[in-house]
C-alpha cells in the first residue's frame, strides 16, 4: 500500500468548491446505510429477476449515477450519494458474479481489491500529491476519488463475505469484528494521532462489510444465520432511511449556503 500521507502544500486553496462532503458524523452514518442498502437491493434484484438483466440495470444505474455526479462541479447531497448508493449496488452485483458464477475464492477477490485499490492510490498520489479528500476540486481528482470508491467497495464486499462466509464467522460476527476494527480506527485517529487520510480510507473499507453484514444479518433466512425479514422489506427501509439522511443534509446545506455567500 503507498504512503498515504498528505503533502500540505499540495492542498487547494481554501476558496475552492469541493465536490465531495466532509467526512462528519452523517456522512459516516449515511455512508454505512448505503452500503447495507446495495447489499439488499442487489439480493433482492437478483431474486426477482435474471441475474443477466439485475446486473445489467445495475451496471446501467452505476454509470449513469457516477456520470451525473461528475457533471455536477460541487458537492450536492442527492447526486454524491445517488452515485454512491449506485457503487453499492454494481460492486455487490460484481463481487457476487466474480464467486458464484466464475467461483473465484473469496481470498483471491480480496487480494485482488487490495491489490486494485493500491494501484490506484499510487496512481492518485504520483499525480495529484495527495489523495485527501480534503481536496478533490478538479475532475480529474474526482475521477481518481470515485475510483478509490469503487476499489474500497471491491476489497470490503470481498473481506466481508471472507469473514461471514468464507471463514465461517457469520453476519453477526461480521457486524462485531467490524465495528471493533472501525472502533480502533476512531480511536487512534483521535487519542493517538494517527495520520488523517489512511484512517479515513480504512474506515471507508470496513464500513462497506459492516454495512453489508447488517443488511445480511437482518434479511437472510434463518437457516443462513439471518433474522429472515427478506432483503425486499429491509431494501425499503434502508431507501427510506437514506432519503432521510440525504434530505437533512440537504437542508443543512441550503441553510449554510447564505452565510457562506
Amino acid at each position: 500500500m503507498p504512503d498515504l500521507r498528505d503533502l500540505p502544500d499540495q492542498l487547494p486553496p481554501p476558496a475552492a468548491q469541493s465536490r465531495v462532503p466532509e467526512p462528519t458524523l452523517i456522512f459516516w452514518v449515511t455512508k454505512a446505510t448505503s452500503t447495507a442498502l446495495g447489499e439488499a437491493v442487489s439480493d433482492y434484484s437478483i431474486r426477482i429477476m435474471a441475474p443477466e438483466l439485475a446486473v445489467l440495470l445495475g451496471f446501467a444505474f452505476f454509470v449513469g449515477a457516477v456520470g451525473f455526479q461528475l457533471t455536477r462541479r460541487r458537492y450536492g447531497p442527492t447526486a454524491y450519494w445517488m452515485a454512491v448508493a449506485a457503487v453499492g449496488v454494481f460492486g455487490t452485483m460484481a463481487a457476487d458474479v466474480m464467486h458464484v458464477a466464475l467461483g473465484v475464492p473469496y481470498i483471491l477477490t480480496a487480494t485482488i481489491g487490495a491489490a486494485g485499490l493500491a494501484v490506484v492510490f499510487a496512481a492518485w498520489r504520483r499525480s495529484e500529491g495527495t489523495v485527501s479528500v480534503h481536496a478533490i476540486t478538479t475532475t480529474r481528482r474526482e475521477l481518481f476519488y470515485w475510483a478509490a470508491v469503487v476499489g474500497t467497495f471491491a476489497l470490503g464486499t470481498a473481506v466481508g463475505d471472507l469473514t461471514a462466509v468464507g471463514l465461517g464467522i457469520g453476519y453477526v460476527g461480521s457486524i462485531a469484528l467490524f465495528t471493533l476494527a472501525i472502533a480502533a480506527i476512531a480511536a487512534g485517529f483521535r487519542w493517538a494521532h494517527w495520520p488523517a487520510v489512511p484512517a479515513f480510507w480504512a474506515a471507508y473499507v470496513l464500513t462497506r462489510p459492516w454495512g453489508a453484514s447488517v443488511a445480511d444479518a437482518l434479511a437472510k433466512p434463518a437457516a443462513d444465520g439471518g433474522a429472515g425479514i427478506g432483503s425486499g422489506w429491509v431494501a425499503l427501509a434502508l431507501a427510506l432511511l437514506m432519503v432521510v439522511l440525504v434530505a437533512m443534509m440537504g437542508r443543512r446545506a441550503a441553510t449554510l449556503a447564505p452565510a457562506a455567500a
